[in-house]
């Protein structure tokens, strides 16, 4: 398989993806109570979450609870095939429009998570995850991870899942999966 067939295989599955999570979104069973329930068990560690975009299933509650206890963050694009750093986030702080149009904090000190809350177009059960094709969270994933543990919740509506997915040596996969309704460990 060329690197061009492999492209057009995962454009068409983000299309279908893309539209099963449009569908979730506008049928409001969006919550955030399952993502609660795993951070509480992780109180003080440094945690990155993401601000929702477009139909992305919201994590703001479960940041807002973990942020009670420790230092929460949100990705900062610093530019094209570079890894994600992460801006201390706390509710209410002023935020403006990042890159892509990601909201982020205007000011503050860069963190250091261990565990990261992950958004996605697509994810299967053996923890493969399906991105927006930028390659930000792999490569951060695998910075970070080679630096020490680092836990990757992907969160998503359960109508996400795919069976399988086009993946490649270089995609980081997640270590749980957390949606609406299911805390999902990967069989790897």
């Amino acid at each position: 398989m060329t690197g061009a067939d492999l492209a057009a295989i995962k454009a068409e599955a983000r299309k279908a993806a893309f539209a099963r999570r449009k569908t979730a979104h506008e049928a409001g069973v969006a919550s955030a109570a399952l993502l609660s329930s795993i951070l509480a068990g992780y109180r003080g560690v440094p945690v990155a979450g993401y601000m929702a975009m477009r139909t992305e299933i919201d994590p703001t509650v479960a940041m807002e609870e973990a942020a009670a206890h420790g230092p929460v963050g949100v990705p900062v694009i610093l530019g094209k095939a570079q890894p994600l750093k992460f801006r201390r986030w706390e509710p209410d702080c002023e935020m403006i429009d990042g890159e892509f149009g990601a909201r982020i904090p205007a000011t503050g000190e860069w963190v250091t998570p261990e565990i990261l809350i992950v958004p996605l177009v697509a994810f299967d059960r053996k923890g493969g995850r399906l991105g927006y094709g930028g390659g930000f969270y792999d490569r951060t994933l695998e910075l970070l991870r080679a630096a020490r543990p680092t836990l990757a919740i992907g969160f998503a509506y359960g109508a996400q899942e795919a069976e399988t997915l086009p993946l490649e040596p270089t995609d980081q996969p997640l270590d749980m999966i957390v949606t609406e309704a299911e805390i999902i460990e990967p069989r790897r």
